[in-house]
């Protein structure tokens, strides 16, 4: 057999589809049904009362429950998730952070009542609560507790669940934050270096590299796809080195840099989405393409989730261009087709010289935990750089800034080419867990919460307590409130204040000089609040308006994630502000947007009300007949127009005329 050719082709990656929504019936069906089409792994995805730790019938959950995940309040919702799939065969992945040691508990109770051992269960937890604080916003405790959470769990699962992946360091995220390859490199490595040595203070040293071999990571890919690959070879290089360097790791298996992918969404398009298509195509061929840096699983992302939630046959779509690439071209018959390239070469080497020096920053900031901070505005600032070059047409975005001319998708349908969630399903789910309380042993709960309550005030590994009250029957909010009571409360750094300030473009000039004209006329400068209501984490979009409002000259409130209508209307009151601009990106701007409303109403607040997210064209009119002035979503990519539509709402409002 000649060099440039296997012996025999490669065993394909595992394939998985991101997927749950509605309630775990729904989502049951619709795993067994994406196994039988081919997939060969799970990704469950939760909803956010799930992913923060609050049961359906909590005030915040309003709106939320079964919108972007499937709901899992207690045992019975597991059981029921996991009905008819095999868990010891199934190799299943969870994107789940903070409460992420309660959900492994219900798997395994669930396991349990399948009659297979926790010895025998294989995937992924992603419980990586640094990229919460930095990126996506499910996190529920503070960055000490949170880490000792991580830590127990890897340090239970290294000896008690062996095959289990307790970490997915995540990388992803970041670059939806606006990270650049170095800094999606250098902050995943600095926050591995974080965990790993948390779990040092827990677990004897000589399980460290068994330890290390069970840390994987999950990573972004986006469209630039040859710098992409030079970014996976570079972060790889820099685990061996990690390993051998830092922890003793001597195994060549163990040191093996073990990743998983979801190809990039943030580049995902609301104009033309049919182009999503080749783009999610390219970046597949990121980490496939290389045989030395390839991925172990992977999962694609509908062409229409700039639209809200894909339907069955739009997963189905992404499962088959993985198909397509692993068994109809001839992607694995061959041995690494880079190695040896100069380009690769030099683009990976170029990597690690600035992953190295920005992992350096970090760490003279204490680490990872310690930069949470200083990473949070270094990335707030990327992002405001990416959206500039999209601005002045620097970098291109066939469909927004270029060849935007377009025949109308015929894969968009009357409903708008997505799934909507039954807006019934909350409420059934309410009365759910309200029955699932009521029929239990609320003795053998109390019992076990209250050990679980002991065990958080000690040194003691919480897995045990957390799987007891898995058992017994508790709930996802009652084991969340337990360790809040124990832990506290915690709101993570917007990064809007640490942000640089922006650059003296002409724009930016004349826009200030109207802001000042409008201020003047209204009295003192004129403010603007910017909310996000509900459990929606993803606050890349109303950080990057608040950065923009303030550099425009404006006064901004923004008090970050996770805010009630009556929270949003007593800031409003509170700080006189003129304009309010609300951002929700799960899908519930249909509950939440009135009751905002009717909040400000309530608390006698006239300012007018703009909104932003990912909101179908068929929910706009709604939305402005309930009150809202202006709807802004992803096809509205140029803040400058945003910003000075702001402007000249809050002059109208306040019958002051246009400048001359």
């Amino acid at each position: 057999m000649s060099d440039h050719r296997l012996p025999e082709r490669d065993r394909p990656w595992m394939m998985r589809t991101y997927a749950g929504h509605s309630t775990a019936e729904k989502s049951n069906e619709l795993y067994r049904s994406n196994l039988a089409k081919g997939q060969t792994g799970l990704s469950v995805a939760f909803d956010l009362p799930t992913q923060t730790g609050y049961d359906p019938d909590h005030e915040l959950a309003r709106g939320e429950v079964g919108k972007v995940g499937v709901p899992v309040a207690h045992r019975g919702h597991m059981t029921t998730l996991m009905s008819g799939i095999p868990l010891d065969k199934m190799n299943t992945s969870m994107t789940i952070n903070a409460t992420a040691a309660w959900l492994l508990g219900l798997y395994i109770v669930a396991a349990e009542e399948q009659g297979v051992a926790q010895e025998q269960l294989q995937g992924t937890t992603q419980n990586d609560i640094i990229k919460e604080f930095l990126a996506r916003g499910t996190y529920a405790f503070p960055p000490g507790p949170s880490m000792r959470l991580i830590a127990d769990m890897v340090a239970y699962t290294v000896t008690e669940v062996p095959k289990w992946n307790p970490i997915n360091i995540c990388s992803y995220h970041l670059q939806e934050a606006g990270a650049t390859p170095v800094q999606e490199i250098a902050y995943a490595m600095s926050n591995a270096i974080a965990v790993l040595d948390a779990v040092r203070e827990r677990v004897d040293e000589s399980l460290m590299p068994k330890v290390f071999s069970r840390i994987s990571f999950f990573v972004n890919a986006g469209v630039r796809f040859v710098e992409e690959h030079a970014k996976l070879r570079a972060m790889g290089i820099l685990w061996e080195e990690l390993g051998r360097e830092r922890y003793g790791v001597t195994d060549e298996k163990q040191l093996r840099f073990r990743y998983g992918v979801q190809v990039n969404s943030l580049g995902l398009t609301e104009s033309q989405p049919e182009n999503n298509v080749q783009r999610i195509v390219l970046e597949a061929l990121a980490v496939t393409m290389g045989r030395n840096a390839r991925a172990r699983a992977l999962q694609l992302p509908a062409w229409n989730e700039a639209l809200g939630l894909p339907r069955p046959w739009d997963q189905q779509w992404a499962l088959r261009i993985q198909q397509v690439l692993a068994f109809e071209t001839d992607l694995l018959e061959y041995p690494d087709i880079f190695e040896g390239s100069v380009v690769m070469d030099g683009l990976v080497n170029e990597m690690l010289e600035g992953a190295r020096a920005e992992m350096a920053v970090v760490a003279e900031h204490g680490g990872a935990v310690k930069a949470v901070d200083y990473m949070k505005a270094a990335l707030v600032d990327s992002h405001r750089e990416r959206i500039k070059r999209i601005e002045s047409g620097d970098q291109t975005v066939v469909g927004i800034n270029k060849y935007t001319e377009s025949e109308k998708s015929p894969l968009v349908d009357e409903e708008g080419g997505i799934m909507v969630v039954d807006l019934a399903v909350e409420a059934q789910q309410r009365d759910a867990v309200v029955a699932w309380r009521a029929e239990r042993d609320q003795a053998a709960v109390d019992a076990a919460l209250a050990e679980l309550t002991r065990v958080a005030g000690t040194d003691e590994n919480i897995m045990p307590a957390t799987i007891e009250a898995a058992r017994v029957g508790a709930t996802t909010g009652e084991w969340s409130a337990a360790l809040r009571d124990a832990f506290g409360e915690y709101r993570g750094p917007t990064g809007v204040g640490e942000a640089a300030a922006g650059s003296d473009d002409p724009d930016i000039e004349e826009l200030r000089e109207e802001v000042d004209r409008v201020s003047e006329a209204l009295g003192r400068r004129m403010k603007i609040l910017v909310g996000k209501p509900g459990l929606d984490g993803h606050s890349n979009g109303s950080e990057q308006i608040a950065v923009r409002a303030r550099d425009a000259g404006m006064d901004v409130v923004y008090e970050g994630i996770r805010l009630t209508p009556a929270q949003i209307a007593s800031s409003a009151l509170q700080e006189g502000v003129h304009v309010i601009g609300l951002s929700i990106l799960s899908g519930s701007h249909r509950e939440l947007i009135p009751d905002v409303i009717r909040a400000l109403r309530d608390a006698g607040v006239d300012a007018p009300v703009v909104v932003g997210g990912i909101i179908p064209e068929a929910d706009e009119q709604p939305l402005k007949d309930a009150g809202v002035s202006a709807v802004y979503t992803p096809k509205d990519f140029d803040m400058r127009k945003i910003m000075r539509d702001i402007v000249a709402l809050v002059a109208d409002h306040n019958g002051i005329g246009t400048a001359a």
